[in-house]
């Protein structure tokens, strides 16, 4: 019995959510008493590999097919299942992200798993297997106790603080017999966004909505984005009037993200946009409209005009980094 986390590459790196989705099984599996594997797909080297260890990965099946490097739902799962019965797992971890969504259900509708998409505690066993979860667009929570013998699990990344350790990970390969069904649909071309923090993985975002009245006016937020070290994002109207390039549009039609802080600028904070950013660890909301519905769920608000308020918050930000150096 143990706990199998899936651990995907970028390029042949593996990224912050993946140390912290193996961190998370490896306390999964510390609370129950098992140890945890890890399942790397793809092209990607032993020395990477083996340093899941110090994130608490005691050993790491690998799958060295490079027709795995690019998400493919029917072979990832394929894949992990068999990595799942070889370990004789009863936890299966994912993050929830775009290929845990797409793996995740297969995966548990294959093994006859329970299953709970975007999981942000870890388990409560002391009332059999209870996991929390948000619900209707991050306005409640949910707990919910799987009762299945096999559990799976997405995992919400940003909900704990990856800690980086020592240790090093055993490295094991693992042979799957894939059909071509397994790879009938094939990608052909990756566009990937390059020299910006991933959204995904940001701990700090500057976003901006129709309040900064057009894309000429964006040079503010960039310059704070800059300063803080943030990455940029927006609302959708901004995206849908070509403003700002989609890959940065957060909320319930675009990108679901959990930042440490998250400043909304010119935003009306529409349940839509909330729905994608209410699980930010601190939230800063700008608006010159002292109604605007974002206050609400502001941890901090400033009522003013962004083209004033955005240049001196970064002069102030440039201020303290160079008081505090």
């Amino acid at each position: 019995m143990s706990v199998i986390v899936l651990a995907e590459h970028t390029q042949g790196t593996f990224k912050k959510k993946v140390f912290e989705a193996v961190q998370y099984g490896a306390a999964v599996a510390q609370s129950m008493g098992t140890t945890v594997s890890v399942l790397a797909l793809g092209t990607v080297s032993d020395a990477e590999i083996q340093g899941l260890g110090q994130y608490g990965a005691q050993k790491v099946l690998h799958v060295a097919d490079a027709r795995l490097d690019n998400v493919n739902s029917r072979a990832y799962t394929k894949a992990l299942v068999t990595a799942a019965q070889k370990e004789n797992a009863k936890v299966i971890i994912a993050l929830h992200d775009v290929s845990g969504k797409a793996v995740a259900p297969r995966v548990a509708a294959s093994l006859k798993a329970g299953l709970v998409a975007g999981a942000i505690s870890y388990p409560d066993l002391s009332k059999g297997f209870v996991v929390k979860k948000t619900v209707f667009a991050g306005k409640a929570y949910a707990y919910v106790n799987i009762s299945s013998e096999i559990k799976v699990i997405t995992y919400m990344s940003n909900t704990f603080p990856v800690k980086k350790g020592e240790g090093s990970a055993s490295v094991e390969k693992l042979d799957v017999v894939f059909g071509d069904k397994d790879f009938a649909i094939q990608v052909k071309e990756v566009n990937k966004v390059t020299g910006a923090v991933p959204l995904s993985e940001a701990e700090l975002v500057v976003s901006g909505g129709r309040g900064m009245k057009g894309p000429e006016n964006w040079g503010i937020l960039e310059d704070l984005a800059k300063t803080l070290g943030a990455a940029l994002a927006c609302s959708r109207p901004v995206a849908d009037s070509h403003w700002r390039p989609h890959h940065e549009h957060v909320g319930q039609t675009g990108g679901t993200i959990r930042p440490n802080l998250y400043i909304a600028v010119g935003i009306s904070g529409a349940i839509q946009h909330l729905a994608g950013v209410n699980g930010s660890k601190t939230i800063v909301v700008i608006n010159k409209d002292p109604e605007a519905p974002f206050f609400k769920a502001a941890d901090y608000g400033v009522i003013g005009d962004a083209m004033e308020v955005v240049p001196r918050l970064t002069e102030a930000v440039k201020k303290f980094k160079e008081a505090h150096q």
